[in-house]
């Protein structure tokens, strides 16, 4: 390429290849031509086209959460921009490092109202509002700088989302190539070690702890070796659902996603823990019952972010620092000196059994899919999943995760992600099979990108949980609108052959005993499937916590 024919446009094509980017999501449009021009040019960049902007953001989300690197996603400006931003919001409740880049209109029309092509006056104002930050370039020669900054700024801990707004006139501008490429190294700051303090004062407390627990949230998914040197200790362990894995869920002393939201056996020993250490989550309301769980009185807080003290819960000692320093601090402070009950990691075990039981009881016709889908899936599989009723019960709770990366959930607790999360998550893969359970509903949302997988040949298996309608939220119709079940109902594809169109192998399970056989097909298949699982066929799915509890299923169960 002569240096008379290097563009803006090139210039961001080769800083993502500079900085270690070798995938990207979205659509080509009017206003990004030239930036995709340079990545095609190149050659160096997977670029997976997306059949929406929404889905393209939400395949960078899941691709930035399984590959622990930055997820990038291309749109249009205007509507393009503004159909990321449930994408971004989601990345958002993650904590996962997306970089968006959008074009603009031209710079002299920018903000002026002037009915040009894809103009949105306040563009920056709401891409500012779902993200970190949003950035515009401005000039040609500011923006090296400006996708530094805004690359940097989306891995800096707490990570986020991050907008980049390039006009298109900017990205066709002729410049010299920046030498600086050649040896470019984003900014990012050290990992904060722990404020000396506070962790003082967390080892006094933890040295006393006689029923200590540990609660691993999306803040340490780097610190799975110093949460286990924490269980050496002595320690049990739970996990937020979106800090799955950190410790192998088939630990006997971890509880996985089981803590306590819908299992009262697990809240029940919370009584008797003397001191949680909660370590990078924020104790999310979705997960704690909105705030009202009780956790053990004495709790230690551990997070990069200060402005999470006392967010959601108080906390008795709060430590600012890195996960994965601080639990290695406290590991080396505390051997020696901890004096665990002898009889505590028998009672979690026992509890353990007890409350895992308890909640698969509740699963009805559904009992034994939790297991029969573990059996199935090689270990190392990735386990996606939309907010579907199967989720929402036993796949956030009970299904054994492996991996701190290896499980994906729209923790916004939207629906509709989970088909377009399940591609970027098996495009971050590296070969391992990826399965994604989403509703029927939810499904409908984002169902185009199912020409994405097959087109991207995605190791990805779609299972489709078919109750004909939004289940979860005729539970909750069920629980506080005293079963008036309004607007719930769907008239969904023929998913067989949804399939047959799209060129995709499919199976439809009937009962719970072909659940098991079926995924193993699936599993064997290269490249995308489809799994329907009929609802209707199997059973109604019986209402979970809190709603079981409430209105006419309260009713119902006391009958």
């Amino acid at each position: 390429m002569s240096e008379n024919s290097y563009n803006v446009g090139d210039l961001v094509a080769e800083f993502l290849a500079r900085i270690g980017v070798t995938t990207c999501f979205g659509i080509v449009s009017v206003h990004n031509i030239p930036m995709l021009d340079g990545i095609g040019r190149r050659n160096a960049i997977r670029y997976v086209m997306a059949r929406n902007e929404m889905g393209g953001a939400h395949m960078a989300d899941a691709y930035a959460r399984v590959s622990g690197h930055l997820g990038v996603m291309f749109s249009s400006t205007g509507p393009g921009a503004a159909n990321t931003v449930p994408g971004l919001v989601e990345a958002g409740f993650a904590g996962s490092p997306v970089l968006h880049i959008t074009g603009q209109t031209l710079t002299r029309f920018i903000d002026r109202d002037m009915g040009t092509v894809h103009d949105v006056p306040g563009q920056t104002a709401m891409l500012a509002a779902v993200c970190k930050a949003a950035l515009r370039v401005r000039s040609a020669e500011e923006a090296l700088g400006v996708l530094t900054r805004a690359a940097t700024l989306a891995l800096t801990p707490p990570m986020g989302p991050v907008s980049v707004e390039v006009p298109i006139d900017i990205q066709r501008t002729v410049i010299a190539r920046p030498a600086q490429l050649d040896s470019l190294v984003l900014p990012i700051p050290p990992a904060p070690p722990p404020d000396a303090a506070a962790l003082d004062e967390a080892v006094e407390i933890l040295s006393r702890a006689r029923r200590p627990m540990l609660w691993l949230g999306n803040g340490a998914k780097a610190a799975g070796a110093e949460a286990m040197r924490l269980l050496d200790l002595g320690f049990a362990a739970v996990s937020s659902w979106n800090g799955r894995g950190i410790v192998p869920e088939d630990h006997p002393m971890t509880l996985g996603g089981l803590h306590g939201n819908g299992a009262p056996l697990v809240q029940e020993f919370y009584k008797s823990v003397d001191a949680m250490l909660v370590v990078g989550s924020r104790l999310r309301g979705h997960e704690t019952q909105d705030f009202s769980m009780p956790l053990p009185a004495t709790r230690i807080h551990v997070d990069v972010n200060p402005a999470a003290n006392g967010r959601t819960y108080s906390s008795t000692v709060f430590v600012t620092g890195d996960a994965a320093l601080t639990m290695a601090a406290l590991a080396d402070r505390l051997r020696g000196r901890m004096a665990v009950e002898p009889g505590f990691a028998a009672d979690f075990q026992a509890m353990k059994q007890r409350a895992v039981a308890a909640f698969t009881e509740g699963l009805g016709p559904y009992a034994e899919f939790p297991r029969l889908l573990r059996e199935a899936l090689p270990r190392d599989a990735l386990w996606v999943r939309d907010i579907t009723i199967s989720n929402s019960s036993w796949g956030n709770r009970i299904f054994p995760v492996y991996g701190p990366r290896d499980a994906v959930h729209p923790v916004s607790a939207a629906i509709g992600p989970g088909l377009p999360m399940g591609i970027g998550a098996a495009m971050a893969a590296g070969g391992r099979k990826t399965i994604a359970m989403v509703g029927d509903g939810g499904f409908a949302l984002n169902q185009t990108e199912l020409w994405t997988a097959v087109q991207e040949r995605a190791e990805l298996v779609v299972m489709i949980m078919n109750d004909r309608g939004y289940g979860v939220i005729k539970h909750i119709q069920g629980a506080l609108q005293d079963g008036r079940f309004f607007y719930g109902d769907l008239v969904s594809s023929d998913f067989q052959k949804l399939a047959a169109v799209a060129g995709l192998p499919s199976w439809r399970v009937a009962s719970a005993a072909e659940l098991g056989p079926t995924v193993a097909k699936a599993v064997a298949t290269s490249g995308p499937s489809l799994i329907e699982v009929d609802m209707t066929a199997i059973g109604a799915f019986p209402p979970y916590a809190p709603f079981n509890r409430m209105g006419i299923w309260a009713k119902q169960a006391a009958e």
